[in-house]
């Protein structure tokens, strides 16, 4: 069952198989946004999408039109609002599709994605840049691309070419394994990663789908949440981020048992280490078997330990940095002006630190507080979940791919309240990042970033995380009195 489902009168609602007007409104919505998604990459280099070097004949593909950025950019505008309007409206849909054909549609599309250039941000030039200095005998957790100027792929990174490595070894050993494949050309390099993302993006869609198997509606909210889900589509099949590589090694973990779980989590936190919260729903889940616990936790923490300790500790150091940010579009981005206001200059990042981590550990409880005291709840995925939405929302530093790991796990715990409001959170905070690039953004539309990405969407957010609070208050009374009432008379 699905937890705080709207309440629907049989009698009055439409047969089950036949759709509504709303409801093809909401599908056909999510069509157009994935077909915007993939003609924006089919168009070739823009505002959108980095020209990848490389000889013309290797893959990815496009047709190389150079459309005009006011064009790419307001047509990922639409892809995103028609995205989340149309997911948000699925979601509540009465209509019930067969959730193998959108299994299959979201798998097709993920795997055409892997043969058009990635658009909306240029972090796969970093990826390829990283696996180079790999190929190179160079240290990408020591060494930056700018150090190697001249190489034509380290050479291609367009923003962070300064940075060292932020990811985990295992995202740098896919990176360079791509690198060693591509040699030179940024372009094929990009397509071998780009196969490895649209493998993890299709593997997932597919353990989500058995996950749950033997309840059709469960199974087709799922596909919604993930394989046709037009704004993971959008940053994790078309963005080509290495969080979907992540969220693939944590979604088979949860469905593993024993050491082979423990292994997956810990591969998992080798692709990026904040996925490590998904761990909480495994511990949570064996509080009360101490043995199978030790199993799992044991070899989770091996795993990490071989991983890291074989890369070396200074793997850790830009990870460390990176924790002190405040991206431009969170609503910590309005708490920095404002110490800044009253203290005078500063980052004041220990205060905001301090309070992301009370904010993660409040909203974490009420939401815990709010889970049903005899249901699904008690799951690991249930509780993964919940710190993953909890760490969203307090986190100093978001992007909106992020949001694909809450999705996944939400998509294996099936609760609509949590996934209304990562639909608005994923919507607006996408909008805040177009593009996600700053090459090639017409100067006219700099107001999409010293207007909306600053003030805007840190406004909006705000206000949608104190939705949050107030709906997990309510939502957790409620669930206190429905336990005191099936309570036995004492």
């Amino acid at each position: 069952m699905t937890w705080d489902a709207p309440v629907v009168d049989e009698r009055r609602s439409p047969a089950r198989g036949t759709p509504r007007g709303l409801d093809i409104v909401a599908f056909t919505a999510i069509g157009v946004s994935a077909g915007l998604t993939v003609l924006i990459g089919l168009l070739g280099p823009s505002a959108m999408v980095p020209r990848l070097a490389g000889p013309s004949w290797q893959p990815p593909f496009s047709l190389d039109l150079r459309p005009d950025g006011h064009l790419v950019i307001a047509m990922a505008a639409a892809a995103i609002v028609l995205g989340g309007l149309g997911l948000a409206g699925a979601l509540r849909s009465r209509w019930r599709p067969d959730p193998r054909w959108l299994l299959a549609a979201g798998c097709v599309v993920a795997a055409l994605l892997a043969f058009l250039p990635p658009s909306g941000s240029a972090d796969h030039l970093n990826y390829a840049a990283y696996g180079r200095l790999v190929t190179l005998g160079q240290d990408p957790y020591a060494v930056p691309p700018t150090a190697l100027p001249a190489d034509p792929v380290t050479g291609a990174v367009e923003e962070w070419a300064g940075v060292t490595s932020v990811y985990g070894p295992v995202a740098t050993a896919v990176q360079a394994l791509a690198s060693l494949i591509g040699g030179d050309s940024v372009r094929l390099t990009i397509f071998v990663m780009a196969l490895v993302n649209a493998a993890a993006f299709i593997g997932t869609a597919l353990l989500l789908h058995r996950f749950t198997r033997g309840d059709a509606d469960l199974q087709r909210r799922a596909a919604l949440l993930w394989a046709v889900n037009p704004l993971m589509i959008y940053h994790l099949s078309a963005g080509m981020h290495v969080d979907t590589l992540a969220i693939a090694c944590m979604v088979a973990a949860l469905m593993a048992r024993g050491a082979s779980s423990g292994l997956l989590l810990g591969v998992g936190i080798g692709v990026k280490l904040n996925a490590g919260l998904v761990a909480l729903g495994p511990a949570w889940e064996l509080r009360r078997s101490p043995g199978r616990l030790a199993v799992v936790a044991g070899t989770a923490t091996a795993t990490v330990l071989v991983i890291y300790g074989l890369a070396g500790s200074h793997v850790l150091d830009q990870v460390g940095a990176a924790s002190k940010k405040v991206s431009l579009a969170t609503p910590w981005q309005l708490a920095k002006g404002g110490l800044q206001t009253l203290f005078g200059p500063g980052a004041y990042s220990t205060w905001i630190q301090v309070g992301s981590l009370l904010l993660l550990a409040g909203l974490a409880w009420l939401i815990l507080r709010a889970l049903p005291g005899t249901s699904p709840g008690d799951t690991a995925p249930a509780v993964a979940a919940v710190m993953v939405v909890a760490w969203l929302f307090a986190a100093p530093y978001a992007l909106p791919w992020y949001d694909g790991l809450a999705f996944a796990l939400l998509a294996m715990a099936s609760w609509p309240a949590l996934e209304c409001f990562m639909v608005a959170r994923v919507t607006i905070l996408s909008l805040g990042y177009l593009p996600a690039r700053e090459a090639l953004r017409p100067e006219d539309l700099l107001w999409l970033k010293t207007l909306l990405r600053e003030r805007v969407v840190p406004w909006s957010l705000l206000v949608l995380t104190l939705a949050l609070v107030w709906w997990a208050v309510s939502a957790g009374a409620r669930a206190r009195r429905l336990s005191a009432s099936a309570a036995p008379p004492p």
